[in-house]
């Protein structure tokens, strides 16, 4: 037991154990650095088992490997969630990452000057802190759904997962983003879909060619990883509006969603007389909503002052200044584009790891030197008394 009756002291911290904090972890361990990962999920990979069935990813599996570890599939396939998740478990076991799942964090705050942890299950004392989560965590739906029709049955995307899920009868698939198409595109199957909303630009060619895999996503990639970012005038220029819009579809186009027979409507803008209300004051009689409308950022269980006036995390590259030892990793566009993704994360996990290895080493000299001070002066004190 210690001072704090039981609180469990450690180096360094990670908050969240997918492909943020897993690559955070192998940088890390790269540097003999003592460290130790939460993740709230039972099994590592979760947050990617959870998702819709028929979810796969926009990256051919060549590009999708975490640091030290390439993805096990044929380098031109654009591998399933469940595949992702499985890869994600066995970096985990593979490079022996200290991993405590079903570890959900409440509470990190500031003591003493350390920082501390709180779980449901346990406390913690760390001098580093990483939070190592994208900056999307909790559903959004608006407001009004509450006023909706109680026979409608309402899911957000984060808890969709096929369209069994759903009632026989018209459905309305709110929010044109990559998860709203994906998802439009696999109900329209069985049910009558409408589809409210405007996207923000699409990928004009096919990703599962071979010329968009091979060519066209080489160099899509090599913007989204060396010209949008941080480092660039033009990446600094994009950052807040590629920050504030949705990502361009990628796999879907819009005349595949005409082809497959959804029916585009106006942005859904209330509620009347239990229905959906658009902005063209139209009602729609619908069976379900499926609200593909995005993630609030989910950071309020932070007890520290690290966020700007809107909300958003304060940092340069994952490093908090204003609170020395506090990292992120793994928030859109931290520094590129690809920062939140399979393909960046790695670049900034190895940063941040760097800075922590210079700011373990940097208190180990000074302490060093406090040491080496107190020592000559206990030593002239004794010669004094000596004399």
């Amino acid at each position: 037991m210690n001072e704090y009756g039981g609180t469990e002291k450690v180096s360094t911290l990670v908050i969240g154990g997918g492909q943020a904090g897993l690559a955070t972890g192998y940088q890390l361990a790269q540097r003999n650095l003592s460290f130790r990962i939460l993740d709230a999920h039972a099994r590592v990979g979760d947050a990617w088992r959870t998702r819709w069935d028929s979810l796969r990813l926009f990256t051919p599996a060549r590009y999708a490997g975490l640091p030290g570890m390439p993805f096990p599939a044929r380098g031109d396939a654009f591998v399933g969630k469940d595949a992702v998740a499985d890869y994600l478990e066995n970096y985990a076991e593979h490079f022996h990452l200290p991993v405590s799942t079903g570890m959900k964090v409440n509470r990190l705050s500031k003591r003493e000057g350390r920082f501390l942890v709180e779980t449901d299950r346990q406390r913690f004392e760390a001098d580093q802190v990483i939070v190592a989560m994208a900056n999307y965590q909790v559903p959004r739906i608006p407001s009004f759904a509450r006023e909706l029709d109680a026979n409608i049955v309402q899911v957000h995307s984060h808890h969709y997962r096929n369209p069994s899920q759903l009632k026989p009868g018209n459905t309305l698939v709110v929010g044109v983003g990559n998860s709203g198409a994906d998802i439009a595109m696999e109900v329209a199957k069985t049910h009558p879909t409408w589809m409210s909303g405007k996207e923000s630009g699409f990928i004009p060619f096919q990703i599962d060619t071979f010329f968009g895999r091979e060519i066209l996503f080489c160099i899509v990639r090599f913007i989204g990883h060396h010209v949008l970012t941080l480092g660039t005038p033009l990446g600094r220029k994009q950052h807040p509006k590629l920050l504030s819009r949705t990502t361009p579809l990628v796999r879907v186009k819009p005349k595949d969603l005409i082809d497959a027979g959804v029916q585009r409507v106006e942005r859904v803008v209330g509620v009347q007389d239990g229905f959906p209300l658009l902005a063209n004051e139209r009602t729609l009689d619908v069976a379900n909503i499926v609200w593909c409308t995005g993630y609030e950022p989910g950071f309020s269980w932070i007890d520290l002052p690290v966020f700007d006036e809107k909300g958003k995390p304060m940092h340069e590259r994952g490093v908090v200044h204003r609170e020395p030892g506090m990292y992120f990793v793994g928030l859109h566009f931290l520094y590129a584009m690809s920062s939140a993704t399979l393909v960046g994360v790695g670049r900034d996990a190895e940063y941040v790891a760097k800075a922590i290895e210079q700011r373990i080493q940097k208190r180990a000299r000074d302490g060093a030197r406090v040491r080496s001070a107190l020592s000559s002066r206990t030593a002239a004190a004794g010669e004094l008394m000596a004399s």
